[in-house]
C-alpha cells in the first residue's frame, strides 16, 4: 500500500516505493531490450545502447507519439512531469504498453526554487535521490564538454597573443586563427543558478606574467541552457552528434569568420566526454513502468525537450510513448512542433495540455503563488469567477496546439483545494471550445486516478490529424520570428533592437540559413515577453533585444524580454530543506 500523498512528502513516498521497485534488468526485459542493449548503473538505473536497439528494430512500426505541454504556469509549476508519469501509469492500467521520456532535472532548480522534476505524489519516477542528484553523470559530461571547448578557445587566445607566427606553428602545428576577443560568444557552464557568474572577468594576470590566460569579459550559463545540451536533445544518432559538435561556433576572427570547435580540434575530445551521455537513461515509475530520461529542462531559455534519441528508441519499444516539453505550449510545444519534429521527422498523434485551477485563478487576476510561502487566500477558497476569467489563457493554448493540426486533450491536474464547481466550469469551457477534457487525480491516486485521461489520450491517438509546421524553413528569420510572435504568442508584431537586427542580418547571409531553426528565449510566466501580463494579452509587441547563434545545434536564438541564460538563486532556496539522515544514510527533503 502506497503512502498517502496528503500526509507524506514526495521524498518519503519515493523511499517507501523504492523498497519494492524492479531491478533494472527486470524493467529492461519487460520493455523488450536484449541483454547487451542494457548497461546497468547499479541495481535500479541503466543506460540503453540506442544504436543497437535502433538497428535491431529498424523495421518495427513506431508506436503512437504523445507530447505533454501546459498552460502558462505559475512559479510553482503545473505538474507536466507529474502528469506525464501519471498518464503512463494510467495507460498501463488500461493494458497499453507505454513509455515516458522526461528531462533530467538540473541542479539549479533542484537546489533552487522548483525542486526535482521526478513528478510528485503517487505519480513519480524512482529512485528519487540518484535521479535528482548526479544520476548517471550526463549533466556533468555536458558541462565538461562545454567547458573543454572554452579551455581550448581561451588557451589558444593566450598562445596567439604570446607567440609570433613561426613559434606558434612550431609549438602547436596549427595556423593562427586571429580570434577577435570582442566577439567571443560562448561562455562557461555550471549546473546551478548563480547570478554572481552572469558577468565575469577571466584571465587576470599575476605579477605581470603573460601565462595566466587571456584577460577578457566572460560569463557562465546554466548547463541546461548550453548549446551542448540542445545538441544532445536534437542529435538523431552518434554520427549526427559528432557532426553537430564540430560546428559549434565559439567566437569570430578579426575578419568576421566563425571560429568553431573543429578549427580548435577539440570536437573529438568533446565527443569522447559525451559518448556515455548520448545513451538514454532508464528508470521506472513508482508503479513499475519504464521511463527514459535524456537531455535537460529550461524551455524558456533553451530547447527544453527530452531527446530525439530517447523518443526514437521508445517509439520502437512501446505502443504509446509520452514525451514532454518545457513550460507552456507557446514555448515548449512550439519548439517541439517547429524544431524538434522537423529535425526528427516524427509527428505527434496527440498532445496533452496540463491545466490547474491554481494557474487559472492566477490568470483570472489572483496574485501569483510563490514557492515556500502560504497560498494566498484566493487559492484556498472556491472562486468560479476567477477560474472562468483565467480560462482565456487555456483557450489560447488550445488554439496553439490546434494550429499545429493536432487535437489537444486538456488535463485538469487535480489539487485538494479544487472545488467541484471550479472543475465543472473548466470542463464546460473546454467542451464549448470543442476540446477533449479529462480530470486526472494521478497525484493522489497514481494510475487509478489517471484512467479518464488515459482514455481521452487513446481516443485522440486514434483520430487522424493534420500535423504541419507553422512556417517553412526557407522563410527569412525575421519573418519566422514575426510568425511565431503573431500566431503563437498573440503579439501585434515584433520590435527588433539594432543589435538583434544586425545579428539576424549576418545569420541570414549564411549559406545554410534554410537549415537553421528558430529557438525563442522568452519568459515562461506570460504569453507575452512581460511576465506581469497574465491571461491572453492583446495589443502588445514582442521586443527582441539580441540574437544568439548555436551553429552545432543549428539554431538561431532570438532573446526577447529581460531574461538570462543563468537564472538566479532566490531568498528561499530548496537546498535549505535537503540533508542526510546519518542513521539510514538516506537523503531527506528533496521534492
Amino acid at each position: 500500500m502506497a503512502l498517502d500523498p496528503t500526509k507524506h512528502p514526495d521524498w518519503q513516498i519515493a523511499q517507501d516505493a523504492e523498497k519494492s521497485m524492479k531491478t533494472v534488468e527486470t524493467l529492461a526485459a519487460e520493455l523488450g531490450l536484449e541483454k547487451d542493449e542494457l548497461l546497468p548503473y547499479g541495481h535500479y538505473m541503466g543506460k540503453i545502447e540506442q544504436q543497437a536497439v535502433l538497428r535491431r528494430l529498424a523495421d518495427r512500426p513506431n508506436g503512437k507519439y504523445v507530447d505533454v505541454t501546459a498552460i502558462t504556469p505559475t512559479p510553482l509549476g503545473e505538474g507536466k512531469s507529474t502528469t506525464t508519469i501519471g498518464l503512463v501509469q494510467g495507460l498501463s492500467k488500461r493494458g497499453v504498453k507505454t513509455t515516458a521520456a522526461i528531462r533530467q532535472p538540473s541542479g539549479g532548480p533542484t537546489m533552487g526554487m522548483k525542486g526535482s522534476a521526478a513528478g510528485g505524489g503517487l505519480a513519480q519516477c524512482i529512485p528519487l535521490t540518484p535521479y535528482s542528484l548526479n544520476f548517471t553523470g550526463d549533466i556533468h559530461a555536458i558541462t565538461s564538454a562545454h567547458n573543454l571547448a572554452m579551455v581550448a578557445l581561451t588557451s589558444r587566445m593566450q598562445h596567439e597573443r604570446n607567440y609570433d607566427d613561426e613559434k606558434l606553428e612550431r609549438l602547436s602545428g596549427m595556423r593562427r586563427l586571429n580570434i577577435d576577443p570582442t566577439r567571443v560568444g560562448m561562455g562557461w557552464a555550471m549546473d546551478f543558478c548563480c547570478q554572481a557568474l552572469r558577468n565575469i572577468i577571466i584571465g587576470i594576470e599575476g605579477d605581470g606574467r603573460r601565462n595566466d590566460g587571456f584577460m577578457m569579459r566572460s560569463h557562465f550559463d546554466i548547463t541546461a541552457a548550453s548549446e551542448i545540451m540542445s545538441i544532445m536533445s536534437l542529435a538523431r544518432d552518434l554520427p549526427d552528434l559528432r557532426k553537430r559538435l564540430s560546428r559549434v561556433v565559439l567566437a569570430f576572427d578579426r575578419a568576421g569568420n566563425p571560429v568553431t570547435t573543429a578549427d580548435l580540434e577539440v570536437d573529438g575530445a568533446m565527443m569522447a566526454w559525451l559518448l556515455e551521455a548520448s545513451k538514454p537513461n532508464l528508470i521506472q515509475t513508482i508503479e513499475g513502468q519504464p521511463v527514459l530520461v535524456h537531455a535537460g529542462p529550461f524551455g524558456n531559455i533553451a530547447l527544453g525537450q527530452s531527446s530525439i534519441i530517447a523518443d526514437r528508441v521508445a517509439l520502437k519499444l512501446s505502443d504509446i510513448h509520452v514525451t514532454e516539453s518545457g513550460f507552456g505550449s507557446e514555448i515548449g510545444y512550439e519548439k517541439f512542433w517547429n524544431v524538434k519534429c522537423h529535425m526528427s521527422g516524427l509527428k505527434p498523434d496527440a498532445a496533452v495540455i496540463v491545466a490547474t485551477v491554481r494557474a487559472l485563478k492566477n490568470h483570472g487576476g489572483a496574485q501569483p503563488p510563490m514557492p515556500g510561502r502560504p497560498l494566498p487566500e484566493p487559492y484556498t477558497r472556491e472562486d468560479v469567477g476567477l477560474v472562468e476569467a483565467g480560462c482565456v489563457n487555456l483557450l489560447r493554448h488550445i488554439g496553439i496546439v490546434r494550429r499545429s493540426g493536432v487535437s489537444p486533450v486538456v488535463c485538469i491536474n487535480a489539487f485538494a483545494t479544487d472545488s467541484k464547481n471550479e472543475i465543472a466550469a473548466i470542463r464546460r469551457i473546454c467542451e464549448e471550445a470543442g476540446a477533449r477534457v479529462a480530470l486526472s487525480e494521478h497525484w493522489l491516486k497514481g494510475g487509478d486516478g489517471a484512467l479518464e485521461l488515459a482514455d481521452a489520450v487513446m481516443d485522440a491517438c486514434n483520430e487522424p490529424n493534420n500535423f504541419a509546421p507553422l512556417y517553412d524553413w526557407s522563410m527569412p528569420f525575421e519573418q519566422r520570428i514575426e510568425t511565431i510572435a503573431r500566431e503563437v504568442y498573440g503579439a501585434d508584431g515584433v520590435e527588433f533592437s539594432s543589435l538583434a537586427r544586425q545579428r539576424i542580418k549576418e545569420l541570414q547571409a549564411r549559406p545554410d540559413a534554410e537549415e537553421l531553426g528558430i529557438c525563442m528565449v522568452k519568459t515562461q510566466y506570460s504569453l507575452s515577453d512581460n511576465p506581469a501580463l497574465k491571461g491572453a494579452p492583446t495589443g502588445w509587441r514582442l521586443h527582441v533585444r539580441d540574437c544568439l547563434f548555436y551553429g552545432g545545434a543549428g539554431l538561431v536564438v532570438p532573446v526577447a524580454g529581460d531574461i538570462s541564460l543563468m537564472p538566479g538563486t532566490g531568498s528561499r532556496p530548496a537546498f535549505r530543506n535537503v540533508d542526510v539522515d546519518l542513521e539510514s544514510g538516506q537523503v531527506t527533503g528533496l521534492f
